[in-house]
């Protein structure tokens, strides 16, 4: 599901793909944070580190987080991880997975979905949260391809720096590169977010449209006459997809669902520095 980047064999030209970001776009919760309990049950973060991304999350869901956020985030997340043994994450991913993440899809992005696949378009999931999170969950909603930020491993333990951190002009990059090895339009093709950090993503197709956009992307769109849309009802991914085997998420969700405490402790002492 992840995109690895290898040499495969293009596609044949003109193909639409339909790019989604994840966090508020597809589901309504932070996908990383919303792993800070199950990681503090297994022994990875403290309860202090669960408080803060409680905090966060309803930071996350009242404004979202903006461009100096996200870097602390990242900034946070490189020490946070490092040394985590990848196993042990793995196995908390494939565990809490499904219970996590099910109920909180949106309807109307299921909807969308399901209109784009009809309409014989490619289906990517492109976000900041760590692969080992989002190709899962692109997997369960039926997504033909994914990208997200990936983390460095050695001898099974994180390292605590990043390989690629899909985020920004990163996510134009990472769409760019998915077009060109899999022959998609660009110019015929739609991308969906949330965030004014993903307008590189949102200008890189000829179909850009904002969903539950934060207040610098609504005035954006609003300017440009994009598309504003609102979603408002998670459902069960289980009521509407068909949710991969325990081999199948065992295989592809390895640990940057860490992220979740980095994002926590990011947001929470970036908020506590501004009182």
């Amino acid at each position: 599901m992840t995109d690895s980047g290898s040499s495969a064999d293009p596609s044949p030209p003109g193909r639409v793909a339909a790019f989604f970001d994840l966090d508020k776009t597809v589901i309504a919760k932070s996908s990383t944070l919303a792993f800070s309990r199950p990681f503090f049950q297994g022994g990875l973060i403290n309860r202090r580190g669960v408080l803060k991304s409680a905090y966060a999350q309803f930071v996350f869901a009242a404004s979202g987080a903006d461009a100096d956020q996200v870097e602390r985030m990242r900034e946070h997340l490189t020490s946070l991880c490092a040394g985590w043994d990848v196993e042990q994450v793995r196995s908390i991913v494939e565990e809490t997975l499904h219970d996590i993440v099910d109920p909180l899809v949106y309807a109307e992005a299921a909807e969308l979905i399901a209109e784009h696949q009809a309409n014989g378009h490619e289906v990517v999931v492109i976000s900041a949260s760590g692969e080992e999170i989002v190709a899962p969950i692109a997997e369960m909603i039926g997504a033909t391809h994914s990208v997200g930020t990936r983390m460095v491993s050695a001898e099974g333990r994180y390292t605590g720096e990043i390989d690629f951190y899909c985020y920004g002009d990163n996510k134009a990059a990472a769409i760019r590169d998915l077009a060109e090895r899999h022959g998609y339009d660009l110019a015929a093709s739609h991308a969906y977010s949330d965030s004014s950090t993903d307008l590189p993503m949102l200008q890189a197709v000829g179909h850009p449209s904002v969903v539950n956009p934060d207040r610098g992307l609504r005035k954006i769109a609003t300017e440009r006459g994009w598309p504003i849309l609102t979603f408002s009802k998670p459902v069960s991914l289980r009521s509407r997809f068909h949710a991969p085997s325990g081999t199948t998420v065992a295989v592809t969700a390895i640990g940057l669902s860490a992220a979740a405490a980095a994002a926590g402790a990011a947001w929470y002492g970036y908020r506590r520095r501004r009182r």
